[in-house]
């Protein structure tokens, strides 16, 4: 057996010594590349191809490759909908207090309010589409994922009340995650106060067209926005009552593929047509024009 010395452990190790590599002639240092700001471009969360942001806006939020319809804002939404400057936003001040006072409540209206820009999770108002004459009610899921409480309830039952008073058409883009739980049972009311004032404007002769964007569900689904007389969606919206998993666990049976989006709805007939946002605004103005005419 080969004896080793004990000093061999305590030698000094011997390193390799490499030269820093020169830059190639004619190469651009790293430092010197231009600088390229963060957030121009996005994946899109469909088809997975790279988008430049400023294409999605000027395409309305709708993707240029596969046609994927991102969520607008309330005020995007009216924006594009809307004649410019015959917007006329009505009981905009209205804010929720807390009935049950629910623990966080207030912070959590007022952070939603300082994010968004928005008082609650709809705007109301009146104005013109292709010059005719409409009530236009729009909810944005930024605000508290869109829920409806006592305030948002409220502001919808007016909506319809002036739509009702002044006998013209009155147009709802639902976005909402159902009723607000932080209100417990003054939320759920909303449901039948919202779907009273839509029976009493439909016994005065009025026109009510509902557009459900994506998601629409809950409390939302199961009142005003399936009483529309006619019903449209844009494509690939979630639209349901419950959630899939939570069905499925409740009637113990897998759920067909697709379930709960607009074009599962239009195949089974609870809707009457998907529109694609680009040919939205037209779409309506045909509809109006048919009731004014």
């Amino acid at each position: 057996m080969p004896m080793f010395k004990i000093n061999h452990f305590f030698k000094k190790p011997r390193y390799l010594v490499l030269e820093q590599n020169k830059p190639r002639e004619g190469a651009v240092e790293k430092n010197n590349l231009p600088a390229i700001p963060n957030g121009l471009w996005l994946k899109c969360d469909q088809c997975g191809e790279t988008i430049y942001k400023k294409d999605l806006s000027q395409n309305n939020k709708v993707c240029p490759n596969c046609g994927y319809h991102y969520r607008l804002t309330a005020w995007e939404r009216i924006d594009l909908i809307m004649d410019t400057g015959t917007f006329k936003e009505i009981n905009a001040r209205l804010t929720s207090l807390n009935p049950l006072s629910f623990p966080g409540y207030e912070e959590k209206i007022q952070i939603n309010q300082e994010k968004t820009g928005l008082m609650e999770a709809v705007v109301t108002g009146y104005g013109k589409i292709h010059g005719l004459d409409a009530v236009v009610v729009v909810m944005d899921s930024r605000f508290m994922m869109g829920s409806m409480g006592s305030v948002v309830g409220e502001k919808i039952t007016r909506a319809f009340e002036l739509a009702t008073a002044k006998s013209i058409p009155i147009i709802v883009f639902t976005a909402s995650g159902g009723a607000r739980m932080q209100e417990g049972m003054l939320s759920l009311m909303q449901m039948a106060k919202t779907s009273a004032a839509v029976a009493r404007h439909n016994q005065a002769g009025g026109l009510y067209i509902t557009v459900l964007t994506d998601p629409t569900t809950g409390g939302v689904t199961a009142s005003f926005a399936m009483l529309g007389d006619i019903i449209l969606a844009e494509p690939g919206a979630l639209i349901g009552f419950a959630g899939k998993r939570v069905s499925e666990q409740t009637i113990g049976q897998k759920l067909p593929e697709g379930f709960q989006t607009a074009e599962f709805l239009l195949e089974h007939g609870f809707i009457d047509k998907i529109v694609a946002r680009e040919h939205l605004k037209l779409t309506l103005s045909r509809l109006l024009k048919m009731h004014y005419h």
